[in-house]
């Protein structure tokens, strides 16, 4: 799961136990106007009041409403806003408790366990809601209504996916991440292949066997815990040219689903990195090593490679640029298993309606929920939401909103300090479009525009892409429209129905996954094979061949659905 950006990701959402105490206002656009930008929809404040929401994403920059942002929201809805964590990032208990105990909170962010809490009974509709109160909202998601519906036999929609709506991709962020330093040392090689990766990472490290008095590390693996998938195995199908479905890869026509693993060539990806094990250079505490871990070794900046995405990594490149240690910062590559293959990163998924917020039918103001979340939706709330407070986080000149220097400083080398000060990045689990969609005014709803992005590189960053002849690190991508746009958006978004056929066979053929995945890549060379054949087999004998069939189905209703 590439896109937490839409899955994971993406996103820097909130988490978890929302307070809102004070009602939210009416929904219209007939609020004030902040210059230069759009006006917002904030009329009459209602009662306070209070409510609670759990989100299964962790963000360890949430400021408790007592950031810019979120004192204006309190401003203008009446709503102040509280944020449960869970405890370590652990997720997996919490909603099965929620729903044997059948206490829910008000409002919930669920992520991968939105089936689990519609199975229950724990959701109410929210399209009446959003009929008689969320105008913003209807507006917001536009032609892609219909994108919300939960299945062909409930069209109730019982979350709001925050997801970008209408925008495109303007960077790329996953890919095989290299130090600059190794790069600059080298003169800025071509890494193409997974063959020019590893000659880099072990020139470079024969080269400089420690750094800053430690050993250095060739390359290390965020695969000790749940990111297994981000840092091991999703790579997989990204180097052999599949697109990111999640545990499976789908046939652009027929529509086919395939368990990624049962791809020959993939098997040759994790004997590369079965090689780069037994040679020393790639961590030799990948696989146990714990998230925290993970973030600490990469933070010291002896880590010369990963495999990653920027949101898994970002807190520890954080350190490193709070320390000035610019060139110990990554750069990042479309990495294949051999140049004649394309990555598709940048394959449109359409929009992707999924991972969202909802009401549950513990809610005692439901109306007034949603009215908060409208005015989130409102061009006055996603201005508020994305870009912060007039002169204070950005300025207006010549009609057009601009970061100023010093602030976007701030942002890009003491990010997290930046995000609890301002708010910027903390709300963003309401409706909102996407990057590039421009408003009443001309101006990009969001900051992710080009011209933000360029501006918040490094010296390093634009050394290292101007040997590159990029902007960008997305210029060194193939693009989206080399690629069909996919009709299904991403099967890793399509819900399973708990306890059915599926959902049970799918559980032991990712729980086969963890155990063999990373024998394979810790076996002797000559052992590789063996360990191999054994997953193999141990798919075949679980009934693979029945997931794939009963996910090629899910994935034709989806299609039938969104049409």
């Amino acid at each position: 799961m590439f896109k937490k950006n839409a899955r994971v990701l993406a996103t820097g959402l909130l988490a978890s136990t929302l307070l809102i105490a004070a009602g939210c206002s009416g929904s219209g656009d007939n609020g004030d106007t902040i210059k230069g930008n759009v006006s917002g929809n904030a009329g009459g404040a209602a009662a306070p009041f209070t409510a609670t929401i759990y989100s299964a994403s962790v963000n360890g920059t949430w400021d408790d409403m007592q950031s810019r942002i979120g004192k204006k929201i309190t401003k203008k809805t009446g709503a102040t806003l509280k944020i449960e964590f869970p405890v370590g990032g652990a997720t997996a208990q919490k909603i099965p408790l929620m729903i044997s105990s059948g206490e829910y909170p008000d409002m919930i962010i669920p992520e991968k366990d939105m089936g689990k809490l519609v199975d229950a009974g724990a959701m109410i509709d929210l399209r009446p809601l959003i009929d008689k109160y969320g105008p913003n909202i209807k507006k917001v998601y536009g032609e892609y209504m219909n994108r919300l519906v939960w299945s062909k036999d409930d069209d109730a929609i019982y979350f709001l996916p925050y997801a970008g709506v209408g925008g495109e991709q303007l960077e790329a962020n996953g890919g095989f991440q290299i130090q600059h330093r190794v790069l600059k040392e080298l003169g800025y090689p071509n890494i193409v292949t997974v063959q020019d990766y590893e000659n880099a990472i072990k020139t470079y490290l024969d080269n400089n066997p420690t750094t800053d008095g430690q050993p250095t590390i060739g390359m290390t693996l965020n695969a000790g815990e749940w990111q297994i998938k981000i840092s091991t195995t999703n790579p997989a199908f990204a180097v052999t040219g599949g697109s990111d479905d999640g545990e499976f890869q789908i046939d652009d026509e027929s529509h086919e689903a395939v368990y990624h693993y049962l791809r020959p060539q993939e098997k040759e990806y994790f004997r590369w990195l079965n090689h780069l094990f037994n040679i020393g250079i790639l961590d030799k505490d990948s696989f146990t090593q714990k998230y925290d871990q993970y973030k600490s070794k990469v933070s010291t900046g002896r880590v010369l490679g990963i495999i990653d995405q920027v949101w898994d990594y970002y807190d520890a490149e954080q350190v490193l640029k709070k320390e000035g240690k610019f060139d110990q910062t990554y750069a990042r590559f479309p990495v294949t298993l051999d140049a004649s293959i394309k990555r598709k990163d940048l394959q449109s998924t359409g929009y992707l309606a999924g991972y969202g917020i909802g009401i549950t039918t513990s809610a005692k103001h439901p109306e007034e929920l949603i009215k908060m979340l409208d005015y989130m939706a409102s061009d006055e709330g996603q201005v508020l939401r994305s870009w912060g407070i007039e002169g204070i986080d950005y300025m207006v000149e010549d009609g057009m909103r601009v970061i100023p220097q010093e602030v976007q400083d701030k942002k890009s080398n003491d990010a997290n300090s930046f995000k609890k000060e301002s708010g910027v990045g903390n709300y963003n689990f309401a409706p909102m479009y996407g990057d590039g969609v421009l408003d009443s005014s001309g101006n990009s709803y969001t900051t992710n525009v080009k011209s933000q992005i360029i501006a918040a590189y490094s010296d390093a960053d634009r050394e290292t892409l101007s040997h590159y002849d990029a902007e960008r690190y997305l210029d060194l991508w193939p693009q989206a429209d080399e690629f069909p746009v996919k009709a299904w958006g991403a099967a890793w978004n399509i819900s399973k129905e708990t306890g059915s056929e599926l959902d049970v066979l799918a559980k032991k053929a990712d729980e086969t996954m963890k155990k063999r995945i990373p024998e394979a890549i810790m076996a002797k060379p000559d052992h590789f094979d063996t360990v191999w054949d054994n997953f193999m087999k141990d798919l075949d004998k679980l009934g693979i061949e029945k997931v794939n069939d009963l996910t090629t189905q899910l994935v034709k209703e989806r299609i039938e659905l969104w049409k």
